[in-house]
């Protein structure tokens, strides 16, 4: 092999060989050039104060929200009660404790939020957390929220970041040398964890339903109730303010929290605008857990002066000329996570139609306050064996919630149904063909058939792919929304539906926003 050089004389095989291995060197050394700088960024130190205020401020509000959920009664009425529950792909074989097991977890989920706010015994504090939290989080998919899974996240990343390492008893204890910094890249991660719902909440707004007010604006009008602002929310614009107001947020508030000119009037903005939404809408600690965690974007020394302790000296180290592996390997798993928190939520265009309507991809996603849809559904069964057929009893197998979230996820329904031809099956010896007429309006559409009535859903699996049997969306967006009452519908609605699904009332199911 030969190649010729710019004076067209030609090189040896020696001198391209020696060619060829210099360009691979000069490559390999780009890649580890860049891996050093990664590293180097990554564990410069910087003040711990930001982390130990997180700590404190994360087991607190963790303690609140755990109580909460007790003091409801949601151990007893979501957990223990049901003998059935909805499942994510996938984890369709966690199950409940038994007996009083639920109730003994979630008291060690308060006692593990304690221990992370008062730092102690903390690594086994925050992994008890974030793995019992998550099984509560992965046990029924009608609870899905989205700050749910936003502490799921947040409570893995406590595990690794060491934020016990000033102002702990694990400290005052001695269990631990105590230090006033920590790696950059423990406070680089949890800033991109809290921004990542802003921003991709913006990002998931940009669609033609959010961009034309709707839902918020049908939201907005039943709120006219509201102590201050109620007079003012039926007014036309005001839905054009929130709508638009609430898209630029989300897109802009990461950005001018960071920048330094402006991060005292965005965290302003940011208060008022998470105040207006524990005001309007029931969405739990949201509003509040991020109105204490978008502090995060505040400089490090903020926190240390705003609590009186002594500034720490961070002395500057010289830059290290190589990298453990434990530190390259660090980088390369926190390359990993980001690259997953960035595409996943992407996930929903690799299925056809609308999200907000097949549900394909939606949860995980950070798609908050984009949807309403009131739904009727029933079931049909027939027994081939005996020639019978009769409706099934929903209300006997769901409670309230379980019911309310089903009909809009297609996905929720054919588990629902596997369970309860499994049911008939181990009870009754019976095999069961089960039919669904399910009827949804999205937004104010004027409502349509969200499934295919006409097929056998016991004999359909489980799958990954995109569901064939969901109808896709025809219904456009209208001026005025869809306000007729639910028993009305069928009668109204020219809707391909089989006759003899046509002779029962739907039972309803209750709005569903987020």
């Amino acid at each position: 092999m030969t190649v010729t050089r710019p004076d067209n004389r030609e090189l040896s095989l020696q001198e391209t060989q020696m060619a060829e291995s210099g360009s691979i060197k000069n490559q390999s050394g780009f890649f580890s050039r860049r891996m050093e700088a990664v590293c180097r960024w990554s564990f410069r130190p910087v003040d711990i104060a930001p982390l130990v205020f997180f700590r404190i401020f994360f087991g607190l509000m963790m303690l609140y929200h755990i109580w909460v959920m007790t003091r409801d009664r949601w151990v007893q009425y979501f957990y223990i009660d049901p003998d059935f529950h909805f499942s994510y792909p996938g984890w369709s074989w966690l199950e409940p404790w038994p007996g009083i097991g639920m109730h003994i977890h979630f008291i060690v989920l308060m006692i593990a939020a304690v221990g992370i706010s008062l730092g102690l015994f903390y690594r086994v504090s925050t992994l008890t957390y974030f793995v019992g939290y998550s099984y509560v989080f992965l046990l029924e998919k009608s609870l899905y929220q989205n700050h749910c899974y936003l502490i799921c996240l947040l409570s893995g990343i406590m595990v690794v970041i060491p934020a016990h390492r000033a102002c702990s008893l694990d400290c005052l204890l001695g269990r631990i040398k105590g230090s006033l910094v920590a790696p950059q890249w423990t406070l680089g991660l949890l800033r991109l964890q809290i921004a990542i719902p802003y921003f991709y909440g913006g990002l998931a707004k940009l669609n033609y339903d959010w961009l034309l007010t709707q839902p918020i604006g049908m939201w907005i009008q039943r709120r006219t109730d509201v102590p201050f602002l109620g007079g003012y929310l039926g007014e036309e614009w005001v839905a054009w303010a929130f709508a638009y107001g609430g898209l630029l947020f989300d897109l802009l508030i990461v950005p001018a929290l960071m920048w330094r000119r402006t991060r005292i009037f965005a965290y302003l903005i940011a208060v008022g605008f998470h105040l207006t939404n524990a005001v309007l809408w029931e969405i739990g600690i949201f509003p509040w857990f991020m109105i204490g965690a978008s502090l995060l974007f505040f400089p490090p020394h903020t926190f240390r002066r705003a609590a009186h302790l002594k500034k720490g000296a961070i002395i500057p180290l010289p830059a290290p000329t190589r990298f453990s592996w434990g530190e390259r390997l660090t980088v390369a798993v926190l390359a990993l996570y980001v690259s997953w928190q960035l595409i996943f939520p992407f996930r929903h265009f690799l299925y056809p139609g609308n999200v907000s309507w097949n549900e394909e991809g939606h949860h995980f996603a950070w798609h908050m306050m984009l949807r309403e849809k009131n739904v009727g559904i029933r079931f049909y069964a027939y027994d081939p064996a005996t020639n019978q057929r009769g409706l099934i009893k929903v209300e006997e197998f769901l409670n309230s919630r379980q019911l309310s979230r089903m009909g809009k996820d297609p996905d929720m329904v054919l588990e629902f149904v596997h369970y309860v031809r499994d049911h008939y099956r181990e009870h009754r010896n019976t095999e069961l063909e089960i039919y669904v007429l399910n009827i949804a309006s999205l937004n104010g559409r004027k409502p349509q058939l969200l499934m295919d009535p006409r097929l056998n859903y016991a004999a359909v699996d489980r799958v990954w792919t995109p569901q064939p049997w969901v109808v896709p969306l025809t219904e456009p967006l209208p001026k005025e929304s869809w306000n007729r009452p639910l028993d009305q519908w069928e009668k109204i609605l020219d809707l391909d539906i089989p006759e003899s699904m046509q002779l029962a009332r739907i039972q309803p199911s209750a709005p569903h926003s987020h």
